[in-house]
């Protein structure tokens, strides 16, 4: 793992990503958590700064449909859940 991953414990400040209505917009603050998943997140382009929107949720727990950089990514619950945002 690259040394220029900020990787955090999930202590969060602000809001989670799993928050958000669909259609409603936010900032990336920061990705909370370690390992793997993290890293898996920041290449597929959920960085500090990006803006996200939450296209729909899944019924009975599964998946959230995000819109970053005009394409659409599902994220399980779980990772949705370490994605802290403004």
């Amino acid at each position: 793992m690259s040394a220029a991953l900020q990787i955090t414990q999930p202590n969060f400040i602000g809001r989670k990503l799993s928050d958000l209505k669909p259609g409603e917009t936010a900032k990336i603050c920061r990705l909370c958590g370690k390992g793997r998943t993290v890293q898996r997140l920041y290449e597929m382009g959920l960085l500090e700064g990006n803006e996200i929107e939450v296209v729909r949720y899944a019924p009975f727990g599964g998946p959230v449909e995000i819109c970053v950089f005009d394409y659409h990514l599902s994220l399980r619950r779980n990772e949705a859940d370490l994605v802290e945002i403004q």
